[in-house]
């Protein structure tokens, strides 16, 4: 199956990749990891106002959306260029808002998402424990059951990747109650796990582009390793594990809204996860010890992978959702 983009598609995501390298991101990731969040919050603002999450806002409320394609091009920006933030929490949140169906809290939170004056951090226990990134969220929400409640950040947990700071939340003051809650958790994880499958599948991208650069400069015997057969192979494994997963994740985003979503984003996230995996391994291999030196620009792409791979539901738990979703035993495989 192959996913051509239309031209405005390819627009946006030009104008977004555009945009982060003059960000020169891997500062950004240092200084964000480091507890200082303002050059964050001006690329987050930047990244706003080129519509990253106009796309997942409805009209109704100052944004464009949802458009699903175009948030899963965003997104695979925003993994190609390892930007830190609590992006996917906050693309979940506006869709948990907006299928709530509380015009108030809707009115109250939604345009500012659009507009990037709002940030957001989402916790849906048992599925997304801990608030990322929540010290500097404006609206931090625990959706657990049928309730929904404001809450509070408390300790910070030591994270794979220093750039996503997660942490422990105090549920407070209750939004929302109901089934409704539930319903508008489930379209939230939905949207979060989407666009966590495409930042790794960015992520995997930008690592093997880095990685071959590498073994072509890089010379042993007088020759660039990259030459070796043992390398070539492994590059191109990694390519091919890359290039299954992207379609899953187009199609996932082709298939927003029908009855068979859930189970597209889950096939999506787990060979998403896995190829993304799978890639940070072989650039670690190439690289040798220098791959996960902190001065190194490419450790900070290998942690996040190694995050997110486990990150809106490990490719276990979404394998699992796929077989349930066919009528299957996760034990069995039948």
């Amino acid at each position: 199956m192959k996913f051509i983009l239309e031209a405005e598609q390819r627009l946006f995501g030009e104008t977004l990749h555009e945009l982060l390298v003059k960000a020169e991101t891997p500062a950004v990731i240092r200084t964000w990891a480091a507890g200082t969040a303002e050059p964050g919050l001006a690329l987050w603002r930047s990244l706003a106002e080129a519509g990253v999450f106009a796309v997942a806002v409805p009209e109704a409320f100052d944004g464009a959306g949802p458009l699903p394609v175009e948030l899963v091009t965003a997104f695979h920006e925003l993994g190609r260029h390892a930007v830190p933030g609590p992006y996917a929490e906050t693309v979940a949140a506006a869709v948990l808002l907006d299928r709530l169906g509380d015009r108030e809290l809707a009115d109250a939170w939604l345009p500012g998402i659009a507009a990037g004056t709002a940030v957001a951090s989402l916790a849906l226990p048992a599925a997304v424990p801990y608030g990322l990134d929540a010290d500097v969220a404006g609206l931090v929400l625990v959706a657990d059951g049928d309730e929904l409640r404001g809450a509070v950040p408390g300790e910070a947990r030591t994270s794979l990747d220093p750039a996503r700071r997660l942490f422990s939340l105090t549920p407070g003051t209750v939004l929302a109650s109901g089934p409704e809650v539930r319903a508008a958790a489930r379209a939230a994880y939905d949207m979060g796990a989407l666009a966590c499958a495409a930042q790794l599948v960015g992520l995997g991208r930008r690592l093997l582009e880095i990685t071959v650069g590498y073994a072509t400069a890089r010379r042993q015997f007088g020759r660039p390793i990259g030459e070796f057969q043992a390398v070539k192979h492994h590059l191109a494994n990694a390519l091919v594990g890359l290039e299954y997963a992207r379609p899953l994740v187009h199609g996932a985003a082709l298939a927003s809204g029908s009855p068979t979503f859930a189970r597209d984003v889950s096939a999506a996230k787990a060979a998403a996860s896995e190829a993304a995996y799978a890639t940070a391994k072989i650039a670690l291999q190439v690289h040798g010890a220098i791959g996960y030196t902190d001065e190194y620009d490419p450790s900070l792409w290998i942690r996040k992978v190694r995050a997110l791979y486990s990150a809106w539901g490990s490719p276990g738990d979404h394998r699992a959702r796929v077989i349930s979703s066919l009528g299957g035993d996760e034990r069995t495989g039948t």
